[in-house]
């Protein structure tokens, strides 16, 4: 079994270390060290999505991971990523206008998202649309029975951090660059608000 240190990585090496390690592991066993937190959530979800089997023991410095098996990826004839539905939100307001209409607008999208029979498999906010998932926001409760309903609801930890607003964070998880480059360009519809 091939071990490998992700801790003390900056985002989102983490993910693409264990990308990269899976990869060349042809379907054993490995093992992933990694920091308790963000790079722990992230490297969790990415090997989770993929269809890897992950067991997870605690160490005096961090966390384990043992992840084996193949992939669904790698398991799929057709490698297609299920059609899933991706809405990125770049900004706490929608359309371009006076800032008060936008943001009643973007406020109203996301309600009205809960009384559709239709909703995305992940909704990513990045940039200014973090404001949306941190303390302060008029639609927390919106996002929470979203997310109640299945969506990932995914904040941009960068963004977060450049905001000074990581530890304001109230709904859904932190995520990295690699997710979300690996959502916008896989085989999925991408809405961008």
């Amino acid at each position: 079994m091939k071990t490998i240190d992700c801790r003390n990585m900056a985002c989102p090496l983490p993910v693409v270390t264990v990308k990269r390690a899976l990869e060349s592991a042809g379907g054993e066993t490995v093992r992933v060290l990694l920091d308790d937190g963000p790079s722990r959530e992230n490297v969790r979800r990415f090997v989770v999505e993929r269809g890897y089997a992950v067991e997870e023991s605690s160490l005096s410095e961090g966390v384990a991971f043992v992840i084996g098996g193949v992939s669904r990826d790698e398991a799929s004839a057709d490698g297609s990523a299920g059609g899933r539905k991706v809405v990125l939100i770049t900004s706490d307001r929608l359309g371009e206008g006076p800032e008060e209409l936008g943001r009643l607008l973007m406020k109203n999208f996301i309600i009205t998202l809960l009384d559709l029979d239709v909703v995305p498999d992940r909704m990513l906010f990045v940039n200014g649309g973090i404001f949306l998932t941190t303390e302060g926001s008029e639609v927390l409760e919106a996002l929470e029975k979203l997310g109640n309903r299945g969506v990932e609801v995914l904040s941009c930890g960068v963004c977060l951090d450049f905001y000074h607003r990581k530890d304001k964070l109230r709904a859904g998880a932190v995520t990295n660059m690699f997710t979300i480059a690996d959502s916008l360009l896989g085989d999925r519809p991408v809405l961008k608000l």
